[in-house]
């Protein structure tokens, strides 16, 4: 992200839509958090397609191979949000000083600590802070599109389970991360366009996290599956660890919002996934009483002392958790699986409009963008804008990242569409 000035109306049109009050037209967002992205190779097509300057794409989001929207391809796609992303990687290495690298034939530039090896299989490793002298913490099977976490469970012995093994990451925030945030800002809020933030610290179980792919020698409970055994067999134990976050995430944020304060519109809180396709990972009972608290809080303390909405993260059939997301104090639910039980997208808004802002759900990311026609495309766009969009409330976006091999003529399809229903031409 540069700092070229847009239209100050993207800001303007991002305050409306969060305040329940109609904007002029239905904000966009694409690029502005880790899951409203665009996969690095559809954003080559993109730019290609609006016949921008030729250069490689910035890989600044490793993990799912998220490609940087520049300046040029915001203003060509008519985006009306940025994002103030953090200064490290999932896998623990800061994103600067590009240097070139092959990506399933495509030319890309990725951070300097992206150091790779490749196996006897022909999978792509990656290793936790660029360190290539320990063990990988991510694997990107031969012909893949992105990294999947390798879990590094050590064996422990339950009678000496220590909590403080899952808070290793979770600490005092650097001033080197205090100036990024306040630099970043500062260039987002110069553009005109609405801001979201991420702060990090907020996971709260997000299993993206739970197995430390940042960390060198990740210790305690590691693999997924023990850690949603955990959520139900050692719930004191996640309770500490849920507490040390919150704790600390709430004396990161009295630190960082002195510097960044009114730039920044929205603060994510976190990933942590509720729902399957069909049903849910726990009941709303382990919900409200595990989880629900800590978000309270933060989203509490945000409520209390800035003027930013809070976006929660959830794919999946979520329906019977708004309201206690709601109660939480969360302003925003992305990414809105409309193709989930539960979650059609006029009952979503018949029930929790008022409440919640609904970032996403523009276009089906399973079936419709990636195998559907450009009319299909189309179709579900409107339809979903014309549901989403009355009263405000609505920031569209797709459900979930924009993935690998989907159709450039979709992509522009759904733009089209979106721009279409507002009146853009």
């Amino acid at each position: 992200m540069g700092t070229t000035t847009f239209n100050s109306a993207s800001r303007e049109r991002l305050a409306d839509a969060l305040g329940h009050r109609q904007p002029d037209r239905i904000p966009i967002d694409f690029g502005g958090t880790m899951c409203t992205g665009i996969h690095a190779s559809c954003v080559a097509e993109l730019r290609d397609y609006y016949g921008l300057e030729k250069r490689p794409v910035k890989i600044h989001e490793p993990f799912q191979m998220l490609g940087l929207i520049e300046d040029d391809l915001i203003q060509a796609m008519g985006i009306d949000v940025t994002g103030v992303l953090g200064r490290k990687t999932k896998f623990g290495f800061a994103v600067d000083n590009w240097k070139p690298w092959r990506f399933n034939g495509q030319e890309v530039l990725v951070p300097e600590g992206f150091n790779v090896t490749v196996d006897a299989r022909g999978d792509t490793l990656i290793y936790p802070q660029g360190d290539t002298s320990v063990a990988p913490s991510g694997r990107m099977p031969s012909g893949g599109f992105f990294f999947d976490c390798i879990v590094r469970q050590e064996h422990f012995d339950e009678e000496k389970l220590n909590p403080e093994d899952n808070m290793e990451e979770y600490g005092p925030v650097s001033q080197q991360d205090i100036d990024h945030f306040e630099r970043a800002a500062g260039a987002a809020a110069a553009t005109g366009l609405g801001v979201v933030a991420s702060f990090g610290g907020t996971t709260f179980g997000n299993v993206g996290d739970v197995p430390g792919p940042a960390l060198k020698h990740p210790r305690g409970i590691r693999d997924i599956t023990e850690w949603y055994v955990s959520t139900t067999s050692r719930q004191d134990y996640v309770h500490k660890v849920f507490e040390w976050q919150c704790e600390t995430a709430i004396r990161n944020l009295e630190r960082i919002y002195p510097v960044v304060g009114s730039k920044v519109d929205v603060a994510y809180l976190c990933g942590t996934d509720f729902g399957t396709q069909t049903s849910a990972f726990c009941s709303v009972k382990t919900f409200n009483s595990l989880y629900f608290p800590y978000y309270k809080r933060v989203c509490d303390w945000i409520h209390a002392n800035t003027h930013w909405k809070v976006m929660k993260h959830s794919c999946g059939a979520v329906a019977k958790f708004l309201p206690s997301f709601i109660d939480a104090g969360i302003d925003i639910l992305n990414p809105v699986q409309c193709s989930a039980t539960g979650m059609a997208p006029e009952d979503l808004k018949a029930n929790y409009g008022q409440h919640l802002v609904f970032w996403g759900g523009g276009v089906d990311t399973q079936h419709t963008l990636p195998f559907g026609t450009p009319a299909e495309v189309r179709e579900q766009v409107l339809r979903r804008c014309e549901v989403f969009a009355p009263g405000g409330g609505f920031v569209f976006n797709t459900i979930h990242n924009i993935q690998a091999q989907t159709p450039i003529s979709n992509i522009v399809a759904m733009l089209d569409a979106v721009h279409e229903f507002n009146g853009v031409k």
